[in-house]
């Protein structure tokens, strides 16, 4: 068995799979270089080739003894023009074209079809189309029922398969296609600890994703279209985590509007006590570059200190020519974004609000006991997540220890702030977990003999949301 690895830092590192990053050799090296959790895109790839992803992490996870997250990232509902003739248009300003529903005909300059004719009745005259994301704009001329005849408004190169956006409009679909579907029972059955679920637009997303999972993995809602944000409270308190999703996001809003929407998500999000995920063009220029710009160091850091739980790698590992550096250079600027004065004073001052229970009331006093004696750590003892989730929402001075006897649930709590999951026996007795808390918070170097412990747990042990204990012990 390989030596247990610690992250000397709270926000975790996604890293998404791809061309790039397939070998056993290349994950490996990624969770070493500092990823936490690792992201299936089921927007491609055979499920025969995520399963060989799946047992390739496992076998890394069984390797250093360290619960690893797996998030498997279902497509949508994802509006794409068809295929053109010559695999590529050139379209015109000013010229008039059409979307219709013939898939078996290739496109041309005149027209094209598209994958969702279910679209067409909010598709009215004056709605305006963005395609490949954003760098093409159309407008609704006229509604054929059948057809759309738009004129273009910004023309360029479209090639085949390009993706379709319309701001503001609320459109008639699942957030789970067909293929959806069949991909998330896939990802279950193979034991993925996270759904990620794309295009969420209504609560009854969320809802509906929730009811086929029933508790087999959380469910992860991207925000990736401005109309979620007029439901973001309902949407957070259905989803287990929220994904800011960036790009699509940034095609339907203004560009200048993102960063707000960035800061408004991570705000409710941490008020709820989810984890919350800052997504898309982190690093992108590290696609062809050994190093990131400037802005994109300043991008990363920006979320740290927006208090997101975890920040993503997505093409910069999937497909780019540095996956690993990307994952070691972005280790390097969250660390240095933690070490921050302005960072350790505003988790300091940050007072949230509670909803007022006993368990968040033992939960804050947890933190605040860690800060007064200086504790090496604060240890949770949990079955279902709630109890170290909480003590994440409070963003204490010292690392959390997050014991469980459910493997699930160690997996799951990697994408949580500060946590570092350790799975453990089931316990049945208190002072149990007390020896229990000790043993581990020396084995793992959070603690050294002498030093104080901060134990919070619910008792019965088993019962959801019943935090009811905190002690105070020292590590032996």
């Amino acid at each position: 068995m390989l030596a247990n690895m610690r992250r000397e830092r709270a926000a975790k590192i996604i890293s998404t799979l791809g061309p790039s990053s397939t070998s056993p050799e290349v994950i490996a090296n990624l969770f070493e270089a500092g990823a936490d959790v690792f992201r299936l895109n089921f927007s491609h790839g055979q499920h025969e080739e995520h399963k060989e992803l799946y047992d390739s992490i496992r076998k890394i996870e069984a390797d250093y003894n360290r619960p690893i997250g797996i998030i498997a990232d279902l497509q949508g509902p994802k509006i794409r023009v068809g295929n053109f003739v010559d695999k590529k248009i050139v379209l015109g300003n000013s010229v008039n074209f059409t979307l219709d529903s013939d898939q078996d005909k290739d496109g041309d300059e005149k027209r094209v079809s598209i994958s969702n004719p279910e679209i067409y009745p909010s598709l009215e005259p004056g709605v305006e189309l963005l395609l490949d994301d954003g760098k093409l704009k159309l407008v609704v001329e006229q509604n054929n029922g059948d057809s759309i005849d738009t004129k273009v408004l910004v023309g360029g190169i479209l090639s085949n398969h390009k993706g379709i956006n319309i701001p503001g409009a609320i459109l008639p679909m699942s957030a789970l296609t067909e293929k959806d579907r069949r991909d998330l029972q896939f990802a279950l059955n193979i034991g993925v600890d996270w759904i990620a679920l794309s295009f969420v637009q209504r609560p009854e997303d969320v809802a509906e994703a929730r009811a086929l999972v029933v508790g087999r993995a959380g469910v992860l809602a991207k925000l990736e279209k401005p109309l979620a944000i007029e439901h973001l409270k309902q949407i957070v308190e259905l989803a287990d985590a929220i994904m800011v999703a960036r790009g699509d996001l940034g095609v339907e809003a203004p560009p200048e509007d993102v960063p707000g929407l960035q800061k408004k998500i991570i705000r409710r999000a941490r008020s709820e006590g989810k984890p919350v995920i800052v997504a898309t063009q982190m690093m992108e220029s590290m696609i062809n570059s050994p190093t990131p710009t400037r802005a994109e160091a300043s991008d990363v850091a920006t979320a740290v200190f927006d208090g997101a739980d975890a920040v993503m790698l997505s093409a910069e590992t999937a497909a780019g020519e540095y996956p690993v550096e990307a994952v070691s250079i972005m280790d390097r600027i969250i660390r240095s974004a933690e070490q921050d004065d302005h960072y350790k004073l505003s988790n300091m001052r940050e007072r949230r609000q509670t909803r007022g229970t006993d368990a968040d009331a033992i939960t804050a006093a947890a933190k605040q006991v860690a800060q007064t004696l200086n504790a090496a750590a604060i240890v949770t003892f949990t079955t279902t997540g709630s109890t170290t989730l909480r003590a994440a929402r409070e963003r204490p001075t010292v690392p959390i220890l997050g014991l469980t006897p459910d493997v699930k649930t160690a997996r799951r709590l990697v994408l949580t702030w500060g946590v570092h999951p350790v799975e453990t026996s089931h316990f049945t007795e208190f002072i149990d977990v007390v020896n229990c808390a000790s043993e581990v918070a020396t084995e793992e170097k959070f603690a050294a003999p002498g030093q104080r412990l901060i134990i919070t747990a619910g008792l019965p042990f088993g019962t959801p949301g019943a935090t009811n204990v905190l002690r105070i012990v020292w590590a032996e």
